[in-house]
């Protein structure tokens, strides 16, 4: 966030670089730059002569080049995007010649999503040199939901940690694809209310009871009724509810079990801190604890992994999702 800070900085104090490498996993903040640039560099009426958008796919780097050394037109600056700039890379050090004499009144955009410019390279050394390398690093699944905290609470909005969770279970780490859906909620709900597990499930259609959050309660707690209905639910529905992603989500809740047995400080705040979760859910895994002694807890995860390899059809002889969600519950509870 330091380094958005810094690039916002210096466009708006009118003090920008000749480059800007936007590299990284997490595509997201790597358009928010782009389009932060796009919009505020220059007037209308500079970009219809001073602004161009390149793509990695249908462009070189000795065009990228080209464009770059030209003059703007009755404005202090001209600004070429290159999106999807990562089409490049087999090319990329070509740039190496401009970027150590980088034209002044150019402003190079390049959008480098998924991957990194090795840092042994002289690309890397000349534009940290001359430019500026920003690094978009995707979050981790237990950071996402601090994310969506801090988003919403930028505009006035308050989100329950249960709903945080619901919405990073439903639309995964990809903050693009959040960002969409806080985008909608935000349109239709006041500040005033506070965003809920019922109000997602009214505005985005994500059920607040059959999802793997509720799932992951209900097996924790023992809960057959609850986690059968659960289950029979996710069998109707199994596009929307993948048996990977339950799998997979359980595996790291008994996984984290397994860690809260090993502590000797189980006080909420220490066992929030070492499993990385909010201290909200810290009670999950208390009663859960007490439900599944450490010696079944791992071997529980041991049966998950076999799970997750039939859920990929390794050993599975074709069981279907309703089959393999059945095993999944005879093998927990």
């Amino acid at each position: 966030m330091d380094g958005i800070k810094e690039i916002v900085a210096e466009i708006d104090a009118g003090n920008p670089k000749p480059i800007y490498f936007l590299m990284g996993e997490e595509p997201y903040y790597i358009d928010r730059i782009s389009k932060y640039i796009s919009d505020n560099v220059l007037t209308e009426d500079e970009k219809g002569f001073n602004q161009m958008v390149l793509y990695g796919k249908d462009t070189s780097v000795d065009e990228v080049v080209a464009n770059a050394k030209r003059f703007p037109m009755m404005a202090e600056y001209q600004v070429v995007i290159v999106k999807e700039a990562q089409h490049l890379s087999r090319t990329i050090e070509n740039l190496v010649s401009y970027a150590e004499n980088p034209q002044p009144t150019t402003i190079l955009v390049l959008c480098y999503k998924y991957k990194k410019l090795d840092k042994r390279k002289k690309l890397y050394k000349a534009i940290q040199k001359k430019g500026e390398l920003f690094e978009s690093k995707k979050l981790y699944e237990n950071q996402v939901s601090e994310w969506i905290r801090r988003t919403l609470a930028s505009k006035k909005y308050k989100i329950s940690p249960k709903a945080c969770i619901l919405l990073v279970e439903f639309l995964g780490t990809d903050l693009g694809k959040i960002n969409n859906e806080l985008d909608k909620l935000t349109l239709v709900v006041p500040p005033s209310v506070e965003i809920t597990p019922e109000v997602i499930e009214e505005h985005i259609g994500i059920s607040k009871d059959f999802n793997n959050f509720e799932l992951k309660k209900a097996i924790g707690e023992r809960d057959v009724a609850k986690a059968s209905r659960i289950v029979d639910y996710f069998a109707q529905n199994p596009k929307d509810n993948p048996f990977v992603v339950t799998v997979t989500l359980l595996n790291t809740f008994f996984t984290q079990l397994l860690q809260y047995h090993g502590l000797s400080d189980h006080s909420p705040g220490n066992v929030a801190k070492v499993l990385g979760v909010n201290p909200y859910f810290v009670r999950e895994y208390t009663v859960a604890a007490k439900n599944y002694p450490m010696k079944r807890v791992s071997g529980i995860v041991s049966s998950l992994r076999e799970l997750d390899l039939k859920g990929k059809g390794v050993g599975a002889n074709n069981m279907d999702q309703a089959d393999l969600l059945k095993e999944l519950l005879s093998e927990i509870i």
